[in-house]
C-alpha cells in the first residue's frame, strides 16, 4: 500500500528520494512527504496532499538539502487524506518517522502519551510511534535501541523508517508484517518498501525478515538485527530485472504495456519447466516429487485477482488430476475453523508475496496440520516465498499497473503446470495434445493480442454505460469474475459476473438495452448450454458482446456483437479468453478518462488487513 524510501549517502538525497516516490506511485496513495537532516543539524520536512507531483512542486519552491533522509507516499487508514496526516511525522525536533501498515493498539498508546503531555497534530496511528520513540530518546537510549524497544510494544503490521538529529547520518528501519528492503550501494545505503523504488541507485538488495531492525550508517554501513536483538547476516541478492521495468516503454499506460508483455512472461514461466514427457517436478523445489505423491486434497487461498486464478485451477485440478480442491478468500479463511483432511497441500497465490491476509493465512495453515505449503508468487525474496515449503515463481516481472494483468495469466500458467505435475506423479497421462498446446501458448496469446484494434472499437459501446454483466460457464465463470473486476477497477463502471446458468435465478431482472452483457464462448462441452443462456438475454432486449471460438456457429446480428478468437486447447481457453476482457476494460477506461494505472481508492500491494 503506502511507500517508503530512505537514503544515507555522501550527496544530497532529495533527488534519490523523490525518484523513489515516483517509482512507488503504482502502490496507491493520497499524499506524499519527505524529511532530511540538513547540514545545520536540523530536521527539515515538506509534505503535500495529492500526487508526488505536488510534493515535487513544493520542493522546487523550497528545496531540501541533506545527506540522509526519509520519504513516504501515504494511503489513508487512520484519518482523512490531508497534509497534516501525511508522513513523515515528527515528535518536536527530536526525530522523524515514516510508517507503512497499521498499529492496532494505537488508541491505548495515544491515551497513555497524552496523559504524559505529548501533543498530537494528526489523526494517524503513526504519530504514536514518533512520540514513543521520542520518549525512549529522552530516557537516554540510542536510536537503534529506541526503535527495538518501541517495536516490541506495537501490535499490528508495520514497516518503519526513522531518523534523528541526535544521530546524524543514521536511518533505522524495522519490519513486522509489512515489506521492507535494504538497497546496498557503493558507500551508500537505502531503504524501500519495494526494490523498484531504488533501481536508479542499486540492483543489490537485502530482504529483511519478520522482526528485523536495520541500522544504515555513514559510508554505506548496514547492520541487521533479528527480533531477539542479535546481529545477523542476511544475504545480498541481485535484482533480476533491469531498470527499464519502471518505464512505460512507449505505451500510453503501464497496464497496456503489461497486457502486451504476456506472451514473453508466459514463455518465461514455462521455460525450463516442460520436458519431453511432461512437467519437470523438481521445478517446484527439493523433495517435491515425493511430497506430491502423498497429496490427496488441495486447499488454495488467495485474494482478489489471485482468488479468481484459484477458482480456475479448481476445475483443472479436479478434472485432470482427480484431486478434490477447495478455494478460499484469504481474509475469510483465517477467521473460521478449518477442517484439514489428511494429506492436504496448502497453496497460496500472490503477485507481491506480501499480501497481509494471504501471509496470515499461510501462518495459520502451518499450525493446522497440512501436508505442506506451496507458494505461487512473482517476487523471489518475498515473505510468502521464504515462509513456504515449496515455491513456483511466475516470472511475470514487476507489475506496475494496479489492475493485475500479466500476474494473473502467469498464475494461471503456473497453476496448470501444478495440475500436470500432480497428475504426472500420480501415474496419469496428460490430456492428448495439451503439452504441445502449452508449449505454443505464447504464440496463441500473441494472436489474441493482435485483436487490440477491434476491441478498442468495441469499447466505444461502453463509454456511456453505468452497469455491465459478465457471464461464463465452467472454468470460464471465474474468467467472467475477473473481467467484471477489471472493468469496475479501472473504469468505475459497476460490473457483476454470474455463471450463465444462473441468469434465470435473478440477474435477468437487470437485463435491458442499457445493460451490456459480456460473455466468453469457447468451443467446449458447455457451449450449447451457454447459447441457450445468451438467447435469454436477447429475448429481453439485452445487448450482447460475445468473445467466441472461431469455430462456434454464432452469427452477429441486432443486439449481438461477436468477436472471434483463435481455436485453442480447451484447458488453455481460460488463459486466452482473459486477454480480450483485459483489453476491453483498458480501452473503456481510457475513453472514460480515468486514471488507468492508479485507480482511485486502490493499492497494488495490500499489506494491511
Amino acid at each position: 500500500m503506502c511507500g517508503i524510501v530512505a537514503a544515507v549517502a555522501g550527496r544530497n538525497v532529495q533527488a534519490i528520494l523523490l525518484e523513489g516516490l515516483k517509482r512507488l506511485e503504482y502502490r496507491g496513495y493520497d499524499s506524499a512527504g519527505m524529511a532530511v537532516l540538513e547540514a545545520s543539524g536540523q530536521l527539515a520536512r515538506r509534505r503535500a496532499l495529492g500526487k508526488v507531483a505536488a510534493l515535487e512542486a513544493r520542493l522546487a519552491e523550497a528545496p531540501l538539502v541533506g545527506q540522509s533522509g526519509i520519504a513516504h507516499t501515504r494511503w489513508a487508514t487512520h484519518g482523512k487524506p490531508s497534509e497534516a496526516n501525511a508522513h513523515p511525522h515528527q515528535s518536536g525536533d527530536a526525530l522523524a518517522v515514516v510508517h507503512n501498515g497499521i498499529i492496532e493498539n494505537f488508541e491505548a498508546l495515544r491515551r497513555e502519551l497524552q496523559a504524559e503531555g505529548y501533543a498530537f497534530t494528526s489523526e494517524t496511528d503513526t504519530e504514536v510511534v514518533a512520540h514513543l520513540l521520542a520518549r525512549q530518546l529522552r530516557d537516554g537510549k540510542g536510536l537503534l535501541a529506541a526503535v527495538q524497544a518501541v517495536a516490541a510494544g506495537l501490535d499490528g503490521a508495520y514497516a518503519l523508517g526513522v531518523m534523528s538529529p541526535l544521530e546524524p547520518g543514521v536511518v533505522i528501519g524495522a519490519r513486522q508484517g509489512s515489506p521492507l528492503v535494504v538497497g546496498v550501494g557503493i558507500e551508500e545505503a537505502f531503504l524501500a518498501s519495494d526494490p523498484l523504488a531504488l533501481l536508479q541507485v542499486t540492483d543489490r538488495f537485502i530482504y529483511l525478515e519478520e522482526g528485523d531492525v536495520v541500522r544504515l550508517g555513514p559510508g554505506g554501513e548496514i547492520a541487521v538485527y533479528d527480533a531477539q536483538g542479535q546481529a545477523v547476516e542476511r544475504p545480498v541478492r541481485v535484482f533480476e530485472h533491469g531498470d527499464g521495468v519502471a518505464s512505460k516503454g512507449g505505451y500510453r499506460h503501464f497496464m497496456l504495456k503489461e497486457i502486451h508483455e504476456q506472451p514473453a512472461v508466459i514463455a518465461a514461466t514455462l521455460e525450463g519447466r516442460l520436458g519431453k514427457e511432461g512437467v519437470l517436478i523438481n521445478g517446484f523445489g527439493s523433495g517435491a516429487e515425493a511430497l506430491f505423491q502423498q497429496v490427496r486434497q488441495i486447499h488454495i487461498v488467495a485474494c482478489g485477482t489471485s482468488y479468481h486464478a484459484g477458482l480456475v485451477a479448481r476445475y483443472w485440478l479436479e478434472r485432470y488430476a482427480g484431486l478434490p480442491t477447495q478455494v478460499e478468500v484469504a481474509s475469510e479463511y483465517r477467521y473460521r475453523r478449518v477442517v484439514v483432511p489428511e494429506n492436504t497441500l496448502f497453496v497460496t497465490l500472490s503477485q507481491s508475496g506480501e499480501t497481509a491476509d494471504t501471509l496470515a493465512a499461510l501462518r495459520f495453515a502451518k499450525e493446522s496440520g497440512y501436508l505442506a505449503s506451496l507458494a505461487i508468487c512473482n517476487v523471489p525474496g518475498s515473505s510468502l516465498v521464504r515462509e513456504s515449503d515449496l515455491t513456483l515463481l511466475t516470472q511475470a516481472g514487476p507489475e506496475i499497473g494496479v489492475a493485475s494483468t500479466k500476474a494473473f495469466t502467469t498464475q494461471l500458467t503456473a497453476l496448470l503446470l501444478l495440475t500436470l505435475a500432480l497428475q504426472r506423479v500420480q501415474g496419469q497421462e496428460a490430456p492428448a495434445g495439451l503439452l504441445e498446446a502449452l508449449r505454443e501458448l505464447p504464440t496463441a496469446v500473441t494472436r489474441v493480442l493482435a485483436l487490440d484494434g477491434e476491441i478498442e472499437s468495441l469499447a466505444e459501446a461502453f463509454a456511456e454505460k453505468h452497469h455491465a454483466l459478465f457471464l461464463g460457464r465452467g472454468a470460464h465463470y471465474p474468467i467472467a469474475l475477473e473481467g467484471a473486476l477489471k472493468l469496475k477497477e479501472i473504469s468505475y463502471i459497476h460490473a457483476e459476473a454470474y455463471p450463465a446458468g444462473e441468469l434465470k435465478h435473478g440477474p435477468l431482472a437487470l437485463v435491458d438495452s442499457e445493460m451490456p452483457v459480456i460473455s466468453v464462448a469457447p468451443n467446449d462441452e458447455l457451449l450449447d448450454k451457454l447459447k441457450s443462456n445468451l438467447q435469454e438475454v436477447r429475448a429481453r432486449g439485452g445487448e450482447l458482446f460475445v468473445f467466441a471460438d472461431e469455430s462456434v456457429a454464432l452469427e452477429a446480428g441486432e443486439g449481438l456483437r461477436v468477436m472471434r478468437l483463435p481455436a485453442v486447447h480447451e484447458a488453455l481457453a481460460p488463459i486466452l479468453y482473459t486477454l480480450p476482457l483485459q483489453l476491453l476494460s483498458y480501452h473503456v477506461a481510457v475513453l472514460k478518462g480515468t486514471d488507468v494505472d492508479q485507480p482511485r481508492n486502490l493499492a497494488k500491494s495490500v499489506t494491511v488487513e
